[in-house]
């Protein structure tokens, strides 16, 4: 079975002026000394701010080793890049599980070989059986090895 599991890159996404504010306003009330950087909780609260949830430990952690070690915190410049790489992931999210749902006609969670089958006759009917077979083995085997 193909489980909803993406391998492929998230394509580059810009945000509109208007969000591109929102990020820059939130920041900014972040940011409440006005120190020109947001520090490990300041960041902790945009994020609640933009993405509705807390950042984990180990999120947080990630994100401040990544920080510029001669500032005390993160920039504006680095914020607006990392907020614009997780909302370029989550959009990306949004649409492998779009895609893999209209698939998962049943709502497993899952795709069967048939299921498979038939997805690839309407996005690619000129494709072998055989190619699709060696493509969902292929999956199939990635899975059960991860």
């Amino acid at each position: 079975m193909f489980y909803s599991q993406a391998g492929a890159r998230p394509r580059t996404w810009e945000a509109s002026p208007s969000e591109h504010k929102k990020w820059v306003e939130v920041f900014k009330a972040c940011d409440e000394d006005n120190k020109g950087y947001l520090s490990r909780e300041d960041f902790k609260v945009a994020v609640v701010m933009l993405f509705g949830y807390k950042p984990s430990k180990i999120e947080a952690d990630s994100v401040m080793s990544s920080v510029d070690p001669n500032t005390s915190g993160i920039q504006l410049k680095e914020f607006l890049d990392i907020v614009r790489k997780k909302k370029e992931a989550q959009l990306y999210c949004s649409e492998v599980r779009h895609i893999f749902t209209a698939f998962d006609r049943h709502y497993r969670g899952y795709l069967t070989l048939e299921d498979f089958k038939k997805a690839f006759k309407q996005v690619a009917p000129k494709l072998s059986e055989r190619i699709i077979l060696e493509v969902f083995s292929l999956l199939a085997t990635r899975h059960v090895g991860s």
